[in-house]
């Protein structure tokens, strides 16, 4: 089943020139994952300091494997080092079933 990966961090303005190219390694690493669908980063207009990245993948389970993967914890551990803390991940599906 198809899922959604919705990542929502705030990144400090003084953090963000060293933020954007981490997110940048961060997409063409998962663009090589075996189900990744795609992705895209958001910056709010509201609040400038808060960025959304959206990815679609074609199952909980590879979106699981790519999430731990040593690539991408690599990549995570200078991200969540830059913003002092860990970050935070939400799966959703699509279809509303009860």
């Amino acid at each position: 089943m198809t899922v959604k990966i919705l990542i929502t961090r705030v990144v400090p303005r003084e953090k963000a020139k060293e933020m954007v190219p981490l997110f940048r390694q961060m997409r063409q690493l998962a663009t090589n994952q075996p189900g990744y669908i795609s992705g895209e980063t958001l910056k709010s207009l509201d609040r400038l300091d808060v960025f959304m990245v959206i990815s679609t993948w074609q199952s909980a389970d590879k979106w699981e494997k790519w999430l731990l993967s040593k690539e991408r914890q690599a990549v995570q551990a200078k991200i969540d080092a830059l913003l002092g803390g860990k970050t935070e991940y939400e799966m959703f599906q699509y279809g509303v079933t009860e």
